[in-house]
């Protein structure tokens, strides 16, 4: 808008503040407010209702910034409705002001709607949310005041030249809001297919995920490629640039590069799931997290160790529960060369029944494992189905009951014992 058309905007305004006439405008506005708040709160109940019978639909996130974008664009909608309407009768100056306020906070709320449905868990959306308003209702404050245009065109007077295309600033930041917005709609529309994709049943967990991840690369790469020409910067113009920023960026991330596509392989040959217990090198853990760049597990301690994925690759995994999930385990115990081995291992082999999580089949069994120095070492051997659960507690509650059982039927555990004698002792000073 030029800042003349400013200025009779902002007069005639004042004229029509003076005429009586003016309260069909204040109530007709009022009226178009007072009806999509009363839309909005139908949508809500709507909405808490859907999610209430359907929980899985809360799933991506973003529900309460929806529910505050349905006000703004309802208004919009009914405010540019009676402007035509009521634009036959008489001026509709208080009109054409709220418009462009009501676009704004619509604006702004869509935007961050949008990226909290790509980004559900980022603790920067409150800061950024907070800086986009503010920018936003400046460029409205430059556009009303009739400001705007010499801002611009004070922004297409700083211009350079990038190989044979000749750019200015505002064309720059065009492009960077145009690329801003397009990758916005891109990563909110690969949110939604993703919500889609992992509420899809009969699917494996790891193809969805790839499916999402792939979704979202080509979305974010249709839509750099879709926003840069709209405003008329030529990809072309980038080419010698991104080649020798590809270049450098390929020596300086080989291992970056190398873990992202590590990430693909392992979610596309399914050799490692989600819920897996996983040991690799000294870490030991069950895989709560598979990204495109590393796997986080989660040990039995509650530490989560991030793994990267060109490890995962390269290295030799143990996964525990790749086919299945049974895990045998084995305790190793150690009786005197006196004691009656038949009834000890009858006494470890009952200790290992008694507990729940130890298997019937296959049967817990003890083994005469080796003769020592101390004793005669002998190994339980069982069998459990949940080694996520951890296996430290179950070794104790077997150590202690064959301990007990051990001291009630006098079967002794022995440790190391050493005799020292000493040679040529010397005698004290003063002896004869």
């Amino acid at each position: 808008m030029e800042e003349n058309q400013i200025a009779h905007l902002l007069t005639d305004l004042w004229d029509d503040l003076q005429q009586p006439t003016v309260f069909w405008q204040v109530g007709v506005l009022v009226l178009c407010l007072a009806l999509a708040g009363l839309i909005t709160r139908q949508i809500r109940v709507f909405l808490h209702n859907r999610l209430k019978a359907n929980p899985q639909l809360r799933r991506g996130a973003g529900e309460e910034s929806l529910r505050r974008v349905i006000f703004p664009v309802t208004a919009l909608g009914l405010v540019l409705i009676a402007r035509i309407i009521l634009s036959n009768w008489q001026h509709v100056n208080l009109f054409r002001l709220a418009v462009p306020l009501l676009l704004a906070m619509a604006a702004i709320r869509l935007t961050v709607h949008a990226i909290k449905r790509a980004f559900p868990q980022a603790g920067w959306l409150a800061a950024f949310e907070k800086f986009f308003a503010f920018a936003a209702w400046i460029i409205v404050a430059l556009h009303i005041s009739g400001v705007l245009p010499t801002v611009i065109d004070g922004l297409e007077q700083i211009d350079f030249t990038i190989g044979k295309a000749r750019l200015n600033l505002w064309m720059l930041l065009q492009g960077a809001l145009t690329v801003l917005l397009t990758v916005l709609a891109a990563l909110w529309l690969g949110g939604v297919i993703e919500t889609r994709l992992m509420n899809t049943e009969g699917l494996d967990s790891n193809l969805k995920l790839v499916f999402a991840r792939l979704v979202k690369a080509v979305l974010i790469v249709l839509a750099v490629a879709i926003g840069l020409p709209l405003v008329g910067i030529d990809l072309t113009a980038l080419s010698v640039f991104g080649g020798a920023l590809g270049v450098g960026l390929g020596f300086g991330m080989q291992k970056i590069a190398a873990n992202y596509v590590s990430g693909f392989i392992l979610l596309l040959d399914r050799s490692i799931r989600l819920g897996n217990l996983i040991s690799v090198g000294n870490e030991r853990g069950v895989v709560s997290q598979i990204t495109t760049r590393y796997t986080v597990l989660k040990g039995m301690t509650g530490i989560e160790s991030i793994v990267p994925n060109e490890t995962l690759v390269g290295s030799v995994v143990q996964n525990e529960t790749f086919t299945d999930p049974k895990v045998r385990i084995a305790l190793p115990i150690q009786v005197g060369y006196a004691t009656d081995l038949e009834k000890a291992m009858a006494i470890l082999v009952e200790a290992a029944k008694h507990q729940p999580r130890v298997m019937d089949d296959p049967a817990p069994g003890a083994f005469v494992e080796a003769f020592a120095d101390s004793g005669i070492n002998l190994q339980l051997g069982f069998w459990i189905k949940d080694p996520h659960e951890g296996t430290l507690g179950i070794r104790s509650a077997i150590n202690l009951e064959v301990w007990r059982r051990f001291r009630e039927e006098g079967i002794e555990i022995p440790f190391p014992q050493r005799e020292v004698r000493l040679l040529n002792p010397v005698a004290p000073q003063g002896s004869v």
